[in-house]
């Protein structure tokens, strides 16, 4: 068992620091929110993850889970000490690298001797080298070691990963590094710093170039007369292409995605690189959206302007309570520019949001609607009773942007439906 400090309790660092204590290690988690942390003492999750609440009150029960804000007590007497704190997206582009230099700054002096220091979040290729300087401890280890979570399943990604990847100068640090993961037995890919940092941003966008790609796809099947479903699992079933990620859809989005191509976009660009491809990525994401809105304002009769807009979700994806970056807010915002009237449902939405009317039941966000767009793929959405549906609004008009429902029974009951890249 090792003693371990986690600064940072959002998505990230607070998956780590629960599953961390669930391997067996003594945990110290930290955040500058107080509020959060009084929450997550209370045995509460402050955002939707799957199995994250259990994990976390049993961690608290075992002992081995503490949290605080003092991130000088939590390094003091801590092995490794694990960097989870936020990388937002600049201006221009690139990671905003002032939170993890400020916690640097603040732990340097306090650290154990000889202790390790481990950066989880998504940070620039060198940020290593930028931590070490930061410290000034000439006896600390610095490694990278990227995070491959998704929302959603982040807890079964931590405790069952595809692989472990470990960027350090040295194979004895790495090792023990890699010690802390031996219940998880998953492969270890250990590497030097910036070649660990690289992975996280290229696995990243080449994920985010498939969705793009499975998009690009659905545009030219809707010409061709195609059917994208059956394109994609065809494709699917080859190996060496894989079937994940490859469903058409609103776009990416998240907080994730979004930052890291551009990140690597900007990375490409210091280093004298035009990445045209992954530019490619990021408009043909963007124009996306905007054939969604354009499919839906044609559907509605060719304007929107005072009419009802009914919408299904709006986190990025199910399975979330995100909202960072979301296909489905930006849908919404650019209806409503055009004049609609938006009204939406999802099951982990309840407070307000700009120019966005939130309903309590996905009935009650279709009264009136001329059209209904699903933009998140809540499975619960498939079950309802899509009669009724039909009898409150205006129109039997649904624009599917996530291929979740069934035509054939939407046909019968009388509505007029179009998903993506469907003949």
């Amino acid at each position: 068992m090792s003693c371990i400090a986690v600064i940072g309790a959002g998505y990230v660092g607070l998956t780590t620091a629960v599953c961390l204590a669930h391997l067996g290690h003594q945990v110290h988690c930290t955040d500058v929110v107080a509020d959060r942390i009084a929450t997550l003492r209370s045995g509460m999750t402050p955002n939707v993850e799957e199995g994250l609440g259990e994990l976390l009150r049993q961690g608290l029960a075992s002992g081995r889970l503490l949290f605080s804000t003092d991130n000088i007590e939590a390094v003091r007497n801590a092995e490794f000490t694990f960097l989870c704190v936020p990388t937002p997206q600049g201006d221009d582009g690139r990671a905003d690298m002032s939170y993890i230099e400020q916690v640097a700054t603040q732990i340097g002096p306090h650290l154990a001797p000889d202790s390790i220091v481990v950066n989880k979040s998504t940070v620039p290729v060198g940020s290593t080298r930028v931590v070490e300087r930061v410290l000034q401890r000439s006896d600390i280890s610095v490694v990278s070691n990227p995070e491959f979570l998704r929302e959603g399943s982040a807890v079964h990604d931590f405790l069952h990963p595809d692989r472990i990847v470990i960027g350090a100068d040295d194979e004895g640090t790495a090792m023990k590094v890699s010690g802390l993961f031996i219940r998880t037995s998953a492969p270890i890919i250990a590497t030097d710093p910036a070649t660990a940092e690289t992975i996280k941003y290229a696995s990243n966008a080449f994920l985010a170039t498939k969705v793009s790609f499975a998009n690009a796809i659905a545009a030219l099947c809707e010409a061709a007369g195609a059917d994208v479903r059956q394109v994609v699992r065809a494709m699917g079933y080859d190996p060496r292409i894989g079937s994940d990620f490859l469903r058409p859809g609103p776009g990416w989005g998240g907080s994730c995605f979004p930052k890291d191509t551009a990140a690597l976009v900007r990375i490409a660009e210091d280093v004298g690189y035009d990445f045209g491809l992954l530019k490619g990525v990021i408009t043909v994401n963007q124009e996306q959206r905007a054939r969604v809105v354009a499919k839906a304002i044609r559907m509605a009769g060719g304007s929107v302007d005072g009419k009802v807009v009914a919408l299904w979700g709006l986190t990025f994806k199910a399975r979330t309570d995100d909202l960072r970056d979301s296909p489905a807010l930006d849908i919404a915002q650019k209806l409503s520019a055009q004049g609609a009237r938006v009204r939406a449902y999802d099951p982990t939405v309840r407070h307000s949001l700009d120019n966005i009317e939130i309903c309590d039941d996905p009935y009650s966000a279709c009264a009136n609607a001329e059209v209904l767009i699903v933009a998140t793929e809540w499975d619960e959405l498939r079950w309802l009773d899509f009669a009724k549906v039909g009898e409150v609004m205006a129109s039997r008009t649904i624009m599917d942007a996530r291929n979740l429902l069934e035509p054939s029974m939407l046909y019968e009951l009388g509505f007029m439906y179009e998903g993506i890249g469907l003949a």
